[in-house]
């Protein structure tokens, strides 16, 4: 089982450095495609407010303005979810990005608070499901919001060729916490106790990940024997990756899969958002 990560602190942060990026942006930069499909700089920063505003109006106020309804699956939720997102941004496209910015300054402070006030150990609201968890604890949720703060934060850095989140400092959590969706992925990939898939981050800010079959299922371990297969890929193209939004036939050029392809399949497939 992976240690709790606490992340709580990093969010006032990580809302300054997405300040200063917005506060930067000319007229056309906020204009600029994503890789976030059909979403815009603007459009992007606009589901950042809407994270805000439905931690503190559901969460902090306990106020259900657009519940779910009857959500018989997995995929009832993410099709709930998508609507939610697409309406808000579409909404959204009358509002000024100076205006976005106040909002965005307004709530962003309340917004850690709130997360700041949480005890870690805590019962979460909502499990992390792409974990594979069915009841999370409150660090586990609040780390899976650090994921979105800091995914949806660099869509904007890399559409404006922006640096500043791919460092040891930023990635290194992001990544911490994306991996933990690795063993739900595996759930159901047979294969001899012992068997190791290595997941290998280039460069200082990435590092390797090892994924071992156990008695119980498959789990991530610090150190490992000879792996099976063995799953080489850069930090640009991880988070990419794993946030869906590249799929591997867009990454195959600076994606090397050594030993066992079939293994290492389910790592490339492996999502840790809700989508």
């Amino acid at each position: 089982m992976p240690e709790p990560i606490f992340l709580a602190a990093k969010l006032p942060a990580l809302d300054a450095l997405l300040l200063d990026l917005l506060q930067s942006l000319t007229p056309e930069e906020w204009a600029a495609p994503t890789v976030a499909k059909q979403w815009r700089v603007k459009d992007v920063a606009a589901h950042l407010l809407d994270g805000n505003l439905r931690v503190l109006s559901a969460l902090r106020d306990g106020y259900a303005g657009d519940p779910p309804g009857n959500v018989a699956s997995y995929e009832d939720l993410v099709a709930y979810l998508n609507r939610l997102n697409a309406d808000w941004v579409t909404a959204m496209k009358r509002v000024s990005p100076e205006l976005l910015l106040l909002l965005l300054r307004t709530t962003g402070p309340l917004y850690a608070a709130y997360y700041a006030g949480l005890d870690p150990f805590g019962e979460a609201p909502w499990p992390v499901a792409w974990a594979g968890e069915e009841t999370s604890r409150n660090w586990m949720h609040i780390a899976r919001e650090y994921t979105e703060k800091w995914l949806h934060q660099q869509q904007i850095r890399d559409a404006v060729g922006k640096p500043g989140l791919l460092t040891r400092e930023w990635f290194g959590p992001f990544l911490d916490v994306f991996l933990r969706a690795l063993p739900h992925a595996y759930r159901d990939v047979a294969a001899p106790e012992g068997t190791v898939v290595q997941l290998h981050i280039r460069t200082e800010i990435g590092g390797d990940r090892f994924l071992q079959k156990e008695a119980s299922g498959w789990a991530l371990v610090k150190e490992a024997a000879a792996p099976s297969a063995v799953l080489r890929i850069d930090p640009d193209s991880a988070w990419k990756l794993f946030s869906k939004s590249l799929r591997p036939v867009d990454l195959r050029h600076r994606i090397v899969v050594e030993g066992d392809e079939a293994l290492a399949a389910p790592a490339l497939g492996m999502v840790a958002v809700m989508a």
